[in-house]
Order: C-alpha cells, then structure tokens, then sequence
C-alpha cells in the first residue's frame, strides 16, 4: 500500500498525542513494505522531501507559529491547507489519513480524494461542538460551523477514543461510519527507561516526587488548581514535592502563583523533557495529576499506568482523559482545589490500595501498546481500500 498521512505537525519536531501516534504507526507500515508519506510543514533544515526512518517526509509550507495568543493559529491552519493541495495532488495513494484538526486541510484532503479517485479517512482527535465558544467568544460560532462541515464530507472517520467517537455521534455522524482505534504505547521502550535518580524499589517511600503534571502550560490544563490543590497538602504535609513538566503561555503566571501561595519550593518547574527524561520523572512519582478541561485523549495517562503511577483527573465535559480511569487504576474528581487534594489523598493514604491501583494501572496499559493498534489499523485500512 501507499499511504499518506497529514498533519501539520511533524514528529520529532513537534512533539504531541497525534504526532506521536502517526510516526509510531508510519514507522510500523513502512517496516511491513508499505509506502509511507507524511504531509506537514517544513519543521526541518534542508530539502522540502526528506526521508526518516523509513518514511517519506513532505514540507508543504514553511515554518509557522502553531500558536499565537495562546490559541491555535487559523492563519497557519489555512496557509498550509492551500500549499497542501499542489504537494498532495501530484502523487496516487492508496489511502489518504488526514488529522481533522485544525480542520482546513480536510478540505483540502477531500478534494484531492474526488479528484485522484482514492480514498480518505478523517482521523479525529477530539471534537469540540460548543467548546469553540469557550475557547474564542462569539467567534466560536463559525469554529463549530467549519467542525460540522468537516464531519458531513467524510463517511470514514477514524475517532481514537470511545469518547470521542461519542461527541460525533453527536455532532451527527453515523456510529457505521466512526471505528475507535486509540492511541498507544510503547510498552517496552517505557520499561527499559530507568527511573531518575537510579531508584530501584518500586514502594513509595523510594519515590522522588509526591504529584507530577505533564503537558503544555495553557489556560485549559488548570495547573492553577493543582498548584491551590499542593498548598492545601502543605498545611499537612509541609514536605510534598510536585513536579510541572512542560512549558507554554502559562508558565511565568504559575511560577508567580506557586510563590503567592508559598509553595514555590514545592514546586519543581522542569519544563520542557525528552521522551526518556519525561517517563524517567513518572517513573519515581507517587501519583500523576491531570486537571484539564480539554483532552481529546490523554496520552499520559497511558503513560503513568505503563510506569505503575495512578491517576488523578477530573470530570469535565471536554476530557475525555477521565474515558481512560477504569479498574481501580485512578480516580476521577469534580475540578477544585480541595478536590484534588483529596483525590490525591486517597490514593496515598493506604499502601496496600495504592499497590492495587498501581497492579490495575499497569494492566490496563498493556491494551495500548503500538503493536496492538497498528494491527487493528491495518485492518481498517485494508477494509477501506478493498
């Protein structure tokens, strides 16, 4: 087969939940004799085409800032939908696996798709619906316009969690047309990542870090609350230690919370983390924190279970992380402060429930591995093209 992917953002240089997903998959596909090309902006330094572990890199467009203001760029989603249609055209596929978000190039997908006579599958990440009016005010009304658009021109839609394939049925596709292939893990390379600081137990007294945090620092994580949530542990605890991995708009605006409160020396701020360093720090932390408001997955959440770390989330109409938090492997609160403390609190407060939550999580995250899905991928590809 010949495949093509499109996203914007290109793994390694852009590093997320889709990105991850579509070179894990690329990289299987390739190593079956497949053809592989991604489609998405030129990250990197030289030719515009490129060959990377096995697959054919294509840079439609120049480098642009994913973000402006905090918010996805539409002028970014836009030029690189109008320098797609040229690049994408000059090739036949098989198959065409386009990212919806941030949903211009779907268009642009499907056009192509009519015109070469080969099919397309949209791959949905999350679905927003009245979300967009959180996210831009008013304005959200043409967000929601342009996401319904998208949902009416395909009949094959990939959805990577139950939850999301849910918000279309909503939105109104039919459940005929939606197939769940999640995101994964690569259960062996997390394994083989040796805890930081050489710690070797697995009990909680060995552990480094009580809470972890890990993604972009942007309004809709909260880590505000979490932060609230660690400054109602010190009352109690004066010695807890969280650590916040990421970076984004919403740093310098909780390092200045974390010291209002008197927790900046609680507080460990690491910022951006590779790959490794990042399960490293999951690897020796008690339990990991994840109080967004907008998740169209959750990939992390994977990742702590893979590393025996339960999970504290909450419940909130766009997080579709709290879909994950099943056999006792986490626990799933209302979004506060105080809520979360407690969360925490009866995650630790009993070694014996804590060892069975971190028993649960870890099988749990065997259902994810990469190997699995791409089989299941594999086949949805097989009954599209045939």
């Amino acid at each position: 087969m010949k495949i093509a992917f499109v996203y914007d953002a290109v793994y390694p240089w852009v590093k997320g939940g889709a990105e991850m997903r579509i070179h894990e998959l690329g990289k299987r596909l390739s190593a079956r004799g497949n053809e592989v090309h991604i489609f998405g902006v030129k990250w990197w330094e030289g030719e515009e085409t490129i060959e990377y572990e096995g697959m054919t890199l294509h840079g439609v467009c120049k480098a642009r800032n994913l973000y402006v203001n905090g918010r996805r760029s539409i002028s970014e989603a836009v030029i690189f939908a109008a320098k797609l249609f040229p690049a994408l055209r000059k090739e036949k596929f098989d198959l065409i696996d386009v990212s919806v978000f941030p949903y211009f190039s779907c268009f642009t997908v499907k056009v192509v798709s009519v015109l070469k006579k080969n099919p397309s599958v949209f791959t949905w990440h999350e679905v927003w619906d009245d979300y967009w009016y959180e996210y831009i005010g008013r304005a959200g009304f043409f967000g929601k316009l342009v996401e319904k658009l998208v949902s009416k021109i395909s009949d094959k839609n990939i959805a990577v969690s139950d939850w999301t394939k849910k918000r279309l049925e909503i939105l109104g596709v039919p459940e005929k047309n939606i197939t769940v292939i999640p995101n994964g893990i690569d259960f062996n390379r997390i394994s083989e990542i040796e805890p930081e600081g050489g710690q070797t137990s697995a009990g909680l007294e060995s552990k480094i870090y009580d809470i972890i945090f890990a993604g972009r620092l942007i309004k809709e994580k909260n880590v505000d609350v979490l932060i609230k949530a660690v400054a109602l542990f010190k009352a109690n605890f004066p010695e807890i230690r969280c650590c916040i991995v990421g970076d984004g708009p919403e740093r310098e605006v909780l390092v200045r919370l974390a010291g209002e409160l008197g927790v900046r020396e609680n507080v460990d701020f690491a910022g951006f983390q590779e790959y490794e360093a990042l399960i490293a720090k999951i690897k020796t932390s008690k339990v990991l924190v994840l109080p967004s408001s907008r998740e169209g997955f959750g990939m992390v959440v994977i990742e702590a279970f893979a590393c025996r770390v339960p999970v504290v989330t909450v419940r909130e109409r766009y997080n579709a992380a709290q879909g994950l938090i099943e056999d006792s492997c986490g626990i799933v609160v209302e979004l506060g402060e105080k809520e979360i403390a407690e969360g925490i609190g009866k995650i630790l407060e009993n070694g014996n429930y804590y060892e069975e939550m971190a028993a649960s999580a870890s099988k749990r995250a065997g259902k994810y591995e990469w190997d699995t899905i791409f089989e299941q991928l594999l086949l949805q590809y097989m009954e599209i093209i045939i």
